[in-house]
């Protein structure tokens, strides 16, 4: 699934500005950090429904998956 999400998805959510990272697997639930344009983004649920449904066609899994928005260490100064 990690391979997926960097090597598919990734280029894919990378050509919006935004950023996305597998972060671990438990079963049919996989969680992922969203950075760049996405960790501001007011339609991130739409994003994770279409990543959810990749997976599903290209993998054939049915999973859910739940995003962590991590804003850049820059907007902290």
């Amino acid at each position: 699934m990690e391979e997926y999400i960097n090597c598919v998805l990734r280029p894919k959510i990378q050509g919006d500005g935004g950023e996305i990272t597998f972060d671990s697997q438990d079963g049919d639930n996989i969680t992922v950090i969203m950075q760049g344009e996405c960790s501001k983004c007011l339609i991130l649920n739409r994003c994770i429904s279409w990543i959810e449904e990749q997976i599903e066609k290209d993998l054939r899994q049915k999973v859910t998956v739940t995003a962590i928005r991590k804003k850049p260490f820059f907007w902290d100064t």
